[in-house]
C-alpha cells in the first residue's frame, strides 16, 4: 500500500470503537491507520486537536469523518500540506459560516431532535446524548440489537454550541482537496437530501449509497465503507 496513513474520526454520540470493523478490513489491507479521538467540545478545538495528531505521524494523510466528524476534518485539514484527501461517511461537509444544524435543517427528514436530551454544563451550554431507549432505532436499527445497546451506552456527549458552530475556515477543505462520500438511504440523523447535496456540491469522486444504512453506516456496513476508503488511497498513490 501507499504510505498515506487513515486518521479516522468519529462523530457525535459516538467514539473511536465505532470504527472497529473498518479498521479490520484496512489494517487486512496493510493500511496504516488510526482512530483519533473526537472531544466534541468546538468545531475549531476539535480539529485543532485533528492537526496534531496529523502532524504527529510524519506521513500524508487521508482523513475520515463521521457525522459531526465531517465536519472536524472539513475544518481540520484546511490548508494543512500533510492532509491529501477526504472521506465523508455519513458526514457533514460544511461550507464556511455553514453549521451542522443548519445543513440538517435545510432538508426534511431528520428525527434526531426529538430524541436528544440536554444536560446543563453551568456556563450556559448543553452536553446532548441520544436517548439511551431510543438509540438503536435512531441510530443503529440495521446492527444487531445488543451491539446497538452498547453504542447506546458508550456514546459520548457533543456541547450543544458545536452543532451550532459556523465553520470557520474561509475555505473548506473539500474545495481545495478530493473527497468521497459514502452514506445510507435509511439516515435518521442527517437528511439523505442534505447527504446527497453536500457530495454533490463537494464534487465528489465516488458517491457510494448503501441501501438501506442508518446513520452507523461504519458500524452496519464496514466492508462497504472501508472499500472506499481503500479506494480513495489508490486514487492518491
Amino acid at each position: 500500500m501507499s504510505n498515506i496513513t487513515v486518521v479516522l474520526v468519529h462523530g457525535a454520540f459516538a467514539e473511536s470503537a465505532s470504527w472497529s470493523g473498518v479498521i479490520s478490513v484496512l489494517q487486512e489491507a496493510g493500511v496504516a491507520v488510526i482512530a483519533t479521538p473526537n472531544p466534541l467540545r468546538s468545531v475549531v478545538t476539535d480539529a485543532e486537536n485533528v492537526r496534531s495528531a496529523v502532524a504527529s505521524l510524519g506521513t500524508p494523510v487521508l482523513l475520515v469523518g463521521h457525522s459531526y466528524g465531517g465536519s472536524v476534518i472539513t475544518q481540520a485539514a484546511a490548508g494543512d500540506e500533510h492532509v491529501k484527501g477526504l472521506v465523508y461517511v455519513s458526514a457533514f461537509a460544511p461550507d464556511h459560516g455553514e453549521t451542522a444544524l443548519e445543513l440538517t435543517g435545510q432538508f426534511p427528514g431528520s428525527t434526531l431532535g426529538d430524541r436528544v436530551r440536554p444536560y446543563p454544563l453551568g456556563d450556559g451550554t448543553n452536553d446532548l446524548v441520544v436517548d439511551r431507549e431510543l438509540y438503536p432505532d435512531q441510530f443503529a436499527a440495521d446492527v444487531p440489537l445488543d451491539l446497538a445497546r452498547v453504542s447506546a451506552i458508550t456514546q459520548r456527549p457533543i456541547r450543544d454550541a458545536a452543532l451550532g458552530e459556523p465553520l470557520a475556515a474561509e475555505t473548506p477543505a473539500w474545495r481545495t482537496l478530493p473527497s468521497w462520500f459514502v452514506f445510507g438511504t435509511g439516515d435518521k440523523n442527517i437528511p439523505v437530501e442534505a447527504l446527497t447535496f453536500m457530495a454533490d456540491r463537494a464534487g465528489s469522486r465516488r458517491t457510494h449509497v448503501i441501501d438501506g444504512a442508518l446513520h452507523s453506516s461504519m458500524v452496519s456496513h464496514p466492508d462497504a465503507v472501508a472499500t472506499l476508503i481503500l479506494e480513495a488511497l489508490d486514487h492518491l498513490a
